[in-house]
């Protein structure tokens, strides 16, 4: 079926809406941290004085490095647990109760944050009172944002063991690859690229999180997000809109390069499998 010119340019259309939807915002964000007036949606002149108040601000800066702390610990260890549940659900024979695993899983995924941040709350707090441990604070919040975040992760990582060629695998095993050889050297390299999209998707989703935050969280150990919630109350001035803005062109480069380096690491894997392809024929 042929798109005549009206339905290519009404799709053109609802496409930079969608974008313009999107973005837009961002981009008022961007704009309105160089305001020289206090209220953050409202241009007075240009000026750097809420950079200068932000590097200034301690309240935010711990927060800042607190949450990147517990995003990174979270992407990593979401990664890990995400893998092997994936490996497991992907890759192994259908054992009993698989169902009830992948369900159970999964199940962090459709569930309330505000249950799964109560739940977790009863729980730890049981423990602290029959062991003394954990304490409310970073080990708390980066087991509550991990339990999320590996959900996310088992789905993006199975999704890409699901299309790959198990194949290359068994043919590694035909050559005298021993289990733990085929899994590093050929099944690691193949699913690197879903790797890296799990661990930002986890990072972001820890990073942006209020809500278990909340119930796990304890004194000196706030988050960023719970320390804009908590300004949010009073009137935020543009300090917020110069966080965003750092925040947002930090994480631009990083994905532009991790971009750029997964789609290296693509090309070169495609070549030596084309290369191996050939050698075998």
């Amino acid at each position: 079926m042929i798109a005549t010119p009206a339905a290519r340019w009404t799709g053109r259309i609802w496409l930079l809406l969608g974008f313009a939807f999107l973005y837009l915002p961002i981009a008022a964000l961007v704009i309105f941290s160089f305001t020289d007036s206090p209220v953050p949606n409202v241009w007075s002149g240009f000026s750097l004085r809420w950079y200068q108040r932000l590097m200034e601000d301690e309240d935010i800066r711990r927060g800042l490095f607190f949450s990147l702390k517990i995003a990174a610990a979270t992407a990593t260890g979401a990664v890990v647990i995400g893998t092997l549940t994936a490996l497991v659900l992907e890759r192994l024979p259908r054992f009993r109760g698989r169902a009830l695993f992948a369900a159970l899983s999964r199940a962090p995924l459709v569930m309330p944050e505000v249950l799964v941040g109560l739940s977790l709350l009863l729980m730890l707090v049981s423990m602290q009172r029959a062991f003394g441990f954990p304490e409310r604070g970073l080990v708390t919040i980066w087991l509550g944002h991990m339990l999320v975040g590996a959900a996310y992760a088992t789905v993006v990582i199975g999704a890409r063991l699901r299309d790959l060629n198990p194949q290359l695998e068994e043919a590694a095993q035909d050559l005298g690859a021993r289990p733990a050889q085929v899994f590093f050297l050929v099944t690691l390299p193949s699913i690197a690229q879903s790797l890296m999209a799990a661990w930002l998707l986890t990072f972001t989703l820890s990073l942006d999180d209020v809500v278990i935050s909340a119930f796990l969280s304890g004194p000196g150990s706030t988050t960023l997000p719970l320390v804009i919630f908590s300004r949010a109350r009073l009137g935020l001035d543009p300090t917020v809109n110069a966080l965003a803005t750092v925040v947002i062109a930090v994480v631009a480069v990083f994905v532009v390069a991790s971009s750029y380096v997964i789609a290296v690491r693509e090309r070169r894997l495609y070549r030596q499998q084309q290369a191996a392809l050939r050698g075998g024929q």
